[in-house]
């Protein structure tokens, strides 16, 4: 790969524009995404071109926005987060995801760190991104935590899996505080 970097473009993708994006129905959201797949797919097929191209699936849940799904030959995107966080869908989750398709197509690719040193050559010097590894999206509506837990500073939200780990004896503490989390039951 490193042979290929003086190939690499340092701009972002072109900006989408917003006021078409904000207009858009789920359906011509999800296509509109599929072509920025392809467009951010485009890009790096340039530089490698051995790079197949990813199937896209609209079935993520929770807190994630995406995911390079290797297994499963593609890209899942969190349609919640997606219709909520449309621009940044555009300019930074959809890179990011194909920045992991291609490090993982790269030789020893499943070997390396998922947000490693390559990674963040790709979406600095192909995206002309910071390498950004985690979002700051509003959660609420794509992850279902029905589970209410309290320490001394604030109200925790659990999934039912982490509830369920909980229950089986897991302790969870507050990064803030410190404290152990107790369940409390809405009124």
């Amino acid at each position: 790969m490193t042979a290929s970097l003086s190939l690499m473009k340092t701009t972002p993708l072109p900006p989408w524009p917003a006021v078409k994006l904000a207009a858009m129905s789920d359906a011509e959201l999800h296509r509109a995404a599929l072509v920025r797949v392809e467009q951010a797919w485009q890009r790096c097929f340039e530089v490698y071109p051995s790079l197949p191209r990813p199937k896209v699936w609209f079935d993520l849940r929770g807190a994630s926005a995406g995911q390079a799904h290797l297994g499963r030959g593609g890209l899942r995107l969190n349609p919640v987060l997606l219709d909520e966080n449309r621009m940044a869908f555009f300019d930074e989750v959809i890179p990011h995801e194909m920045a992991h398709w291609l490090v993982f197509h790269l030789e020893n690719g499943p070997r390396l760190r998922p947000h490693g040193r390559e990674w963040k050559t790709v979406m600095r010097d192909l995206f002309g991104l910071a390498p950004s590894v985690t979002h700051r999206f509003d959660i609420q509506r794509s992850q279902a935590a029905p589970y209410r837990y309290q320490c001394d500073c604030r109200i925790h939200r659990f999934t039912t899996r982490r509830h369920a780990l909980a229950v089986n004896g897991h302790r969870y503490r507050c990064r803030s505080c410190a404290k152990t989390l107790v369940y409390t039951p809405e009124d």
